[in-house]
């Protein structure tokens, strides 16, 4: 397994900066060693590190810094959809989610939940490890389900209450505890829009570091029930014909895929 070091490597052959959720860009390309070295020396990074078995380094800025000169943030999830069309650029939308990613898991795991004491980067893997008791912390992903619902030549779209836009989007949940993924689709369908479905399918997936997520996407076909919306995920759930279909997720997630089929 793959060593963290925090010691800063700028001479990798790639470098991603992020800001929030948003990745730093120089000239539309990652930014270069001499962006780094200034992000280093400005302090301006709330954390650091590097993986030299993929050749990358990673930094989290603070979020009241600047962009160094030259250089534009863009949403995360545009990096992946532009990286995507590419075979050449494909492997650095898988980089920069693995970095995000690890960043995320260092963030969140810095005292050993066993008996309190700070964790350091593991000598060996990729993990956090206790100074005191030796616990070690491996990064976890939190598999969910995201499904295309098909009805004839109409989908199921739904606005969720989370949200304060008025994107539609196809329906996704966690995959419980001592549950098969297959349950997971037929209970969060059912338990979000009364739907019953059939002909589960499974389409492809994609690493969603918001923190830590893995989605799975599916098609499913309509079964049987009535549309009825749990109130307290959803604001309204309809079935949408492909040609009219409202606001829905931009390029870059995969839900934006399952909707205009771009598997």
């Amino acid at each position: 397994m793959p060593m963290i070091s925090n010691q800063m490597n700028v001479f990798c052959e790639n470098h991603f900066i992020f800001r929030g959720n948003s990745i730093l860009l120089q000239g539309g390309k990652l930014p270069d060693e001499k962006v780094v070295r200034r992000c280093l020396e400005m302090n301006a990074a709330d954390d650091w590190f590097a993986e030299l078995a993929f050749n990358y380094s990673a930094i989290l800025l603070e979020k009241s810094t600047p962009n160094p000169a030259g250089c534009e943030d863009i949403p995360l999830r545009q990096y992946f959809w532009d990286t995507k069309q590419s075979k050449e650029t494909k492997i650095l939308g898988t980089l920069a989610a693995r970095a995000k990613g690890l960043l995320n898991f260092r963030k969140t795991k810095r005292f050993c939940s066993i008996c309190g004491a700070p964790l350091q980067d593991d000598p060996k893997f990729t993990a956090r490890t206790c100074i005191h008791c030796g616990h070690q912390f491996f990064p976890q992903l939190e598999p969910a389900v995201i499904v295309l619902v098909k009805k004839d030549d109409k989908i199921l779209l739904a606005k969720h209450k989370n949200r304060n836009d008025d994107v539609y989007s196809t329906l996704a949940g966690f995959v419980e505890m001592g549950e098969t993924i297959e349950h997971a689709v037929k209970r969060e369908i059912k338990e979000e829009t009364n739907i019953h479905v059939k002909n589960i399918k499974y389409v492809s997936s994609q690493a969603w570091p918001y923190p830590d997520q893995l989605m799975l996407a599916f098609t499913a076909e309509y079964d049987s029930g009535e549309i009825k919306i749990q109130q307290d995920e959803l604001l309204d759930a309809q079935w949408f014909s492909r040609d009219s279909l409202p606001t829905t997720p931009p390029p870059g997630s995969v839900a934006h895929n399952l909707i205009h089929d771009n598997f």
